[in-house]
C-alpha cells in the first residue's frame, strides 16, 4: 500500500465548522435585547433599592433643582458635587417627566465632568 504525499490541506471541513458557528451566532443574536430607559414614559419594570449614602438630585417640571432636601441653583449644586468623591458616592437623579431635557443634560454634564460613574436614574414602577 502506497501513501500519498501530504502537500495540500483540505479546508472543506474547516469551512463547514465556520459556517455552523456563524449560523449559531446569527440565530442567538436575534434574541439579545437592548435594555434602555424609555424616553416617552419615565417608568421601569425593575426596582432597585437605593443605598443610604446616595446623594439625591431632583428637578421638577419648572426647572427647579434640589440637592437632598435643599432647593439650590445649578451653580451651587455644581460646587457641592465637585467636593464629592466620584468613586465612592452614588448619585440618584430624579427628573419630572414633563421637565425639559436640557435640565437633565446640565446635571449629567456636571457629573461627567467630575468623573462620576455611579449614577442612577430613579423611575417609578
Amino acid at each position: 500500500m502506497r501513501r500519498e504525499r501530504f502537500d495540500k490541506m483540505n479546508v472543506v471541513p474547516f469551512i463547514d465548522i465556520v459556517l455552523v458557528l456563524l449560523v449559531i451566532i446569527l440565530a442567538t443574536s436575534t434574541f439579545v435585547k437592548n435594555k434602555s430607559i424609555k424616553v416617552d414614559l419615565p417608568s421601569a419594570s425593575s426596582k432597585k433599592s437605593e443605598e443610604k449614602k446616595s446623594i439625591q438630585i431632583a428637578v421638577n417640571k419648572e426647572g427647579t433643582y434640589s440637592y437632598g432636601r435643599e432647593i439650590l441653583t445649578l451653580g451651587l449644586i455644581k460646587e457641592k458635587l465637585m467636593k464629592l468623591d466620584p468613586k465612592k458616592d452614588l448619585i440618584s437623579l430624579r427628573m419630572d417627566k414633563s421637565s425639559e431635557f436640557r435640565y437633565f443634560v446640565d446635571v449629567i454634564d456636571i457629573l461627567k465632568t467630575k468623573g462620576f460613574e455611579n449614577i442612577s436614574i430613579i423611575t417609578k414602577q
